[in-house]
């Protein structure tokens, strides 16, 4: 054997073929044979080192996957388990199905193509014609409805504040590259059941369902209200009407409002998502808040990301993961999150700018290293890097078992990350 070479194997390729070896359900010989393509990586890559060419690469594997998992009618694969040992509950959600479909879109802008393209026309059109319908007695109300027949889920009809808002940013997003693709008379209806679903205060009820009378907050979402704002500042770029941007800074200000008095502020991206959205429009409707009081709160998200982030050995797998467990998706999330602020940060803000560039290429080499770089799933983002040791302070066997899992909002966000690393670095 020729140690020197077999020495300077991509640790993509180790990390993730002991990933499947772990699972204890594929051969060597198996494992192998899938994985051997991520051979040809670079072993830098694990110390936050890759060029434009990896990266591209990796975007595109991401985005054939989320086309390849999409069938005919428009529903995607939602999610496989690289064990075969291990079989998925027959669970769909239709939150990660419309950011499946933002992303792509955001893919499909950079680089056009017919059959992702294609593809973003039957999720669409998956979308409307299953998951979105009226409320009871009100036909101008549009939302995303999460039924038991079509989730696998055993709760009662409802419609979930972040399955309209985010359905909105998709179809919008499909919008911009094929106008026409959904009436504007309906995506008003969808932001009209999002200002509908809005308080006084600018905050959100979380859910709508109907057994319990309609309206209700005894749950409430981290991530749903930037969602909705996202979604209304989208569509208002479609549909000038000022209410639609005015209901999206009462939502901002709100969250800058219960987080002013918090000591730890939450990893918010889709705050910081709708806020890049938000700055440059802001001077157009009657500002809640002062420009700086909104920008200080993105900026408390950033520091709380950056400040709480887990650190890895250089050499180490989990270099670059912003968790201890070396999960791909909470680290695409924040990664999302910081890269969005950057674009609006000021440049009197350079230390923080910094820490946001450092952050995000190695977040981006951890995210391309746990990519599936060949074979059936190619372009699949695992769960996880690598199963936890029972010495790991979160070992636990059930998430040793999904460590393999590939869901559609793990490829999603990863994508997402990557293309806009690459729109501001490159």
């Amino acid at each position: 054997m020729n140690y020197k070479k077999f020495s300077q194997l991509s640790f993509r390729t180790l990390s993730v073929l002991f990933l499947i070896m772990a699972a204890g359900s594929w051969s060597l010989l198996e494992g192998a044979t899938i994985f051997a393509a991520s051979a040809q990586t670079s072993p830098e890559t694990r110390q936050g080192l890759f060029d434009h060419k990896n990266l591209t690469e990796a975007i595109h594997l991401s985005a054939k996957y989320l086309s390849r998992v999409c069938n005919q009618d428009g529903k995607f694969l939602y999610r496989v388990n690289l064990n075969p040992r291990v079989k998925p509950k027959p669970r769909y959600n239709f939150l990660r199905h419309a950011g499946s479909i933002y992303a792509l879109a955001d893919y499909e802008w950079n680089h056009p193509d017919t059959s992702t393209l294609n593809t973003l026309e039957r999720a669409s059109g998956y979308l409307k014609k299953v998951a979105i319908g009226p409320i009871p007695a009100r036909n101008d109300l549009l939302a995303v409805w999460s039924r038991a027949e079509l989730t696998g889920s055993q709760k009662p009809l409802q419609a979930k504040l972040g399955g309209t808002g985010l359905s909105l940013i998709a179809l919008l997003s499909v919008e911009k590259r094929r106008p026409g693709t959904t009436p504007v008379d309906f995506l008003r209806s969808m932001g009209n059941f999002i200002i509908f679903m809005q308080k006084a205060d600018g905050s959100f009820y979380s859910m709508y369902i109907p057994e319990k009378g309609g309206k209700d907050d005894s749950w409430t979402s981290l991530y749903y209200p930037g969602e909705a704002a996202l979604g209304l500042l989208m569509l208002y770029e479609k549909d000038p009407d000022l209410q639609w941007l005015q209901a999206a800074a009462e939502a901002i200000a709100y969250l800058t409002r219960l987080r002013a008095v918090e000591r730890q502020v939450e990893a918010d991206h889709w705050a910081l998502l709708a806020t890049a959205k938000l700055l440059p429009l802001y001077d157009r409707c009657q500002k809640p808040l002062t420009r700086n009081e909104i920008l200080n709160h993105a900026i408390r998200i950033c520091e709380s990301i950056l400040t709480h982030r887990s650190h890895y050995s250089k050499y180490s797998p989990g270099h670059g993961c912003l968790t201890d467990d070396g999960r791909t998706t909470p680290t695409a999330i924040r990664l999302e999150g910081l890269l969005a602020a950057n674009r609006f940060l000021p440049v009197e803000h350079k230390t923080l700018r910094e820490r946001i560039r450092v952050t995000a290429r190695e977040g981006i080499a951890f995210l391309i290293r746990s990519q599936i770089p060949s074979g059936k799933y190619a372009g699949g983002i695992p769960r996880a890097i690598q199963p936890l040791p029972e010495n790991h302070p979160r070992f636990d066997r059930s998430f040793n078992q999904r460590a393999t899992e590939v869901r559609i909002d793990y490829v999603q966000h990863a994508l997402s990350a990557m293309l806009d690393y690459r729109e501001q670095f490159f």
